[in-house]
């Protein structure tokens, strides 16, 4: 074992290096390194072995950054020196897990580029922990080692293991992020949607209303305070807190489990700016159009498939901008948006002619089978859903500040009065969804900047009447 920066017991690096020669002297055939975030630091060390007459291959120990709290563990227990570069990165998205790790197989496979390069080394180790994924996809990005030829995922959503759900590939996309709830609410179904979904009012499916166990994943009242709380003083508060989410500066809300996913991290700024506006974003995802079912991110499904997706947006937004967006949707050139919006006491917009609808919003296509349909958009389950959307306000939200004060006055009124609102672009090769939202929340892409928007004139609009 090698220590770039010396052992922690070692007075110093050059007593380490003598010792290390000792080792080698005695017959050690090479030597493996402590694991290391400073590639400078392995060059340095690599040259003085060399200068002490050691000769043997000092491989360089690499581990892969796979969250944010074990990082941080690691590296206090044995001073690893980390450079400022690499904390300023990470800090920022410390709270979401996929971010952390999608940034750590790229941060290896960048030390990894410039230690070859370097030709001091024939080769790397690195240190998985059982791991092994990050590693793969390291060493697949720097072409040592081929991935394997399937899909990254058996369907987009994660599959129960219950023997009795082993069919099941079809699912409402609303419970995407709360997948625990979803299986709550369907664990007394004799029989799951197989090939298609079908009429979510089917007998042989059961009722999607029962939902016991909805509070499954429920946080302390103390970790949600942590979280959201603070002092509430106007609602553009709120809108501050979704943003900091999809930033990756809060962990999770009451309708999502985890942190955003690595198919979401191209719309990052999009979504933050349009939550900063109002439009309280729970759900999403972008076009796809025929990419392969290994591909990275969005694949899934057998090898030597093509996987498909609608753009589709989720958001809490209150009735001025609600009625901006029926506006705006009524454009020819948004013709091939579909959109669905309801408030908590039922009240409901839609340009669907059929309240029953059912929307694939996801599909791919497989050598040798039918084309499956994984994912939809049910009508009648988005409305079931709403149920649990407005009621997490409350439970989530509400209940950690006290009865009556200003903070829990506004949480009431965003569950009073604000629509929950779903959008399904279904021109999935060129579809403008995008666009659409960046005009209602006064979003430009090139400045990255709100420069006001079809809401905040509606708002205008009706401030003024009130006014009058």
């Amino acid at each position: 074992a090698g220590y770039p920066e010396g052992h922690i017991s070692s007075p110093n690096l050059e007593e380490d290096i003598k010792h290390l020669k000792l080792k080698v002297d005695a017959g050690a055939d090479f030597i493996m390194t402590q694991l290391f975030y400073d590639v400078d630091l392995y060059i340095d060390f690599v040259k003085r072995c060399r200068k002490a007459g050691i000769t043997v291959p000092i491989l360089p120990g690499l581990m892969p950054i796979n969250s944010y709290n074990a990082f941080k563990r690691m590296i206090a227990y044995t001073k690893a020196t980390v450079p400022k570069e690499i904390i300023a990165a990470i800090e920022p998205i410390k709270n979401n897990d996929a971010m952390v790790k999608a940034f750590g197989i790229e941060l290896a496979k960048k030390m990894s580029q410039k230690i070859l390069r370097t030709g001091l080394t024939p080769g790397l180790h690195f240190y998985t922990l059982n791991l092994e994924k990050s590693v793969t996809k390291i060493l697949g990005g720097l072409g040592l080692a081929r991935l394997p030829s399937k899909g990254v995922r058996p369907l987009p959503w994660k599959q129960s293991c219950a023997t009795r759900r082993k069919n099941e590939d079809v699912r409402p996309i609303f419970w995407a992020n709360r997948p625990y709830s979803y299986l709550s609410r369907t664990i007394s179904w004799d029989e799951f949607p197989n090939g298609r979904w079908g009429n979510s009012t089917s007998p042989a499916y059961g009722e999607l209303y029962d939902y016991h166990l909805m509070g499954l994943k429920s946080s302390s009242v103390r970790d949600r305070r942590r979280m959201w709380g603070g002092e509430v003083k106007s609602e553009q508060d709120v809108f501050d807190k979704f943003s900091e989410y999809i930033e990756g500066k809060i962990s999770r809300l009451p309708w999502c489990e985890t942190g955003i996913m690595l198919e979401t991290l191209p719309l990052k700024q999009r979504l933050m700016a349009i939550n900063r506006t109002g439009f309280l974003t729970i759900n999403s995802q972008p076009r796809v159009n025929g990419a392969r079912s290994d591909d990275e991110v969005v694949g899934w499904g057998d090898p030597d498939g093509y996987v498909y997706q609608k753009a589709y947006i989720e958001f809490f937004a209150s009735p001025e901008r609600i009625k901006a967006l029926k506006a705006l949707a009524s454009n020819k050139e948004y013709k091939t948006l579909s959109y669905h919006a309801v408030n908590a006491k039922g009240d409901q917009f839609s340009n669907y002619t059929d309240k029953n609808a059912v929307n694939a919003v996801t599909w791919g296509v497989f050598p040798g089978r039918e084309v499956l349909q994984p994912t939809v958009v049910d009508m009648g389950s988005f409305r079931v859903w709403k149920d649990e959307a407005f009621a997490l306000w409350i439970s989530q939200w509400r209940s950690i500040y006290p009865s009556g004060s200003a903070s829990w006055e506004i949480i009431q009124k965003i569950h009073d009065t604000y629509y929950l609102c779903n959008i399904v672009e279904n021109d999935f090769v060129k579809g403008g969804l995008d666009k659409f939202m960046d005009e209602l929340a006064g979003y430009n892409p090139a400045t990255e900047k709100n420069d006001g928007s079809a809401a905040a004139v509606a708002a205008e609009e009706k401030a003024k009447a009130e006014k009058a």
